[in-house]
């Protein structure tokens, strides 16, 4: 696969296809710019090329009709200001007003074009929406990494119909991270896995099992692996029907040798919610009355002690439902403890890089992925539809 530095881009035009679906509040204001802000290197080198720069987005799940509310306009105004020049921005992502924009463009200016999403087309990978798309430019180039697990028109389909196809820097950074945490890493390596569902993280726990030197378990998720050792859980939450892949995930770690951590004390109340009175138990002492929503200062204690000798972390999902404070301690604890750790530390998904941030611990991490479900998919050890389809291209 070539990245953009590998290809001849001078004085072309260029599609990126980037990641900004950015969090927003209820007057349309970015709260977190983060994925604007880690694609800055790549317009950059294009803009210092001369390039004429065209970029391609979705947001939100507007379901193939416009909605304002779900309109790329404030990402717009949002990489103006970062990059201290216009951005204009097109009334769609097709059609023959936005290509009269493009051609319209000098070198050095930015058109950003309107969300993808607005038309069924690019999640349904369609032939005709993706050549239309290929049309605009000379050179395409792949930067959202957040995106690359989806087979869409705009990160697939494209990549047929245009000649000449890279990958950004932000791909390149979060693959190259990715190696160095599971292809080839500096042991021991240790998983944390958090979160509150088996079901979503199966395949991802049955293939670290395999790869990693311990396995740390937190969350609500947690709690089907307890069971699955006869423990009663009260009314946390559990699946019932994964409790025998549970078991089977711990056997295949015993076998394997490979270290595996389970809560030994845990936060419960009566209810989910930050009015709720609240105890420490261990972990064969939950009340059937009552739901396990944090881990317990003893398990902090015991999961810091797995990680002192670790030499790569990767951490998927919190250890709580730390949106309430009341049961927030153990994921921010845990922060600290990675953040601490002369580990190379690799976070991605599940929630866990809004946990880190809340818990001051963002510039102690070695590396933040921006994708939650193709951080999840290299994680089973699945190929990303879109990396392959670089590939293809190159």
């Amino acid at each position: 696969m070539k990245f953009i530095d590998d290809i001849d881009i001078k004085d072309k035009k260029i599609l990126f296809r980037f990641d900004y679906n950015v969090p927003l509040d209820k007057e349309n204001n970015i709260t977190d710019d983060t994925r604007i802000r880690a694609t800055l290197p790549t317009i950059n080198y294009a803009l210092d090329e001369n390039c004429r720069v065209i970029i391609a987005s979705h947001l939100g799940r507007p379901k193939g009709k416009y909605a304002e509310k779900f309109s790329l306009a404030p990402v717009a105004k949002r990489l103006s200001r970062l990059l201290g020049k216009e951005v204009k921005m097109a009334g769609d992502c097709i059609g023959p007003g936005v290509k009269k924009m493009i051609d319209d463009l000098n070198p050095g200016d930015i058109l950003l074009l309107e969300n993808l999403r607005f038309h069924t087309e690019e999640e349904t990978n369609d032939n005709k929406f993706a050549q239309e798309l290929a049309g605009f430019a000379d050179v395409y180039v792949d930067d959202a990494f957040g995106n690359a697990h989806r087979n869409h028109a705009s990160n697939v389909g494209i990549t047929k119909f245009i000649g000449k196809c890279a990958a950004g820097f932000l791909m390149k950074k979060e693959l190259n991270y990715f190696n160095k945490a599971l292809e080839n890493p500096a042991r021991p390596l240790v998983a944390i896995i958090g979160g509150s569902k088996v079901s979503g993280k199966l395949e991802t726990l049955l293939h670290l099992v395999k790869n990693v030197n311990k396995m740390i378990i937190g969350g609500a998720m947690a709690f089907t692996f307890l069971k699955a050792q006869g423990y009663e859980v009260g009314k946390s939450l559990i699946e019932e029907n994964l409790v025998g892949k549970a078991r089977e995930v711990m056997e295949t770690a015993g076998k394997l040798g490979v270290k595996f951590y389970l809560p030994v004390d845990c936060v419960v109340a009566e209810d989910m919610n930050s009015e709720a009175e609240t105890k420490i138990v261990p972990v064969q002492e939950i009340n059937s009355k009552w739901m396990a929503l944090d881990i317990g200062p003893a398990t902090i204690t015991v999961f810091t002690e797995a990680l002192n000798n670790a030499k790569t972390i990767v951490w998927n999902g919190p250890m709580g439902v730390f949106e309430i404070d009341a049961f927030s301690r153990g994921t921010s604890a845990l922060a600290h403890s990675v953040g601490r750790s002369y580990a190379l530390s690799i976070v991605g998904g599940g929630d866990t890089d809004v946990a880190i941030e809340k818990a001051g611990e963002r510039d102690n991490m070695s590396y933040i992925s921006t994708g939650g479900g193709a951080f999840i998919k290299l994680l089973e050890g699945k190929d990303l539809p879109a990396v392959r389809a670089l590939k293809n291209c190159s």
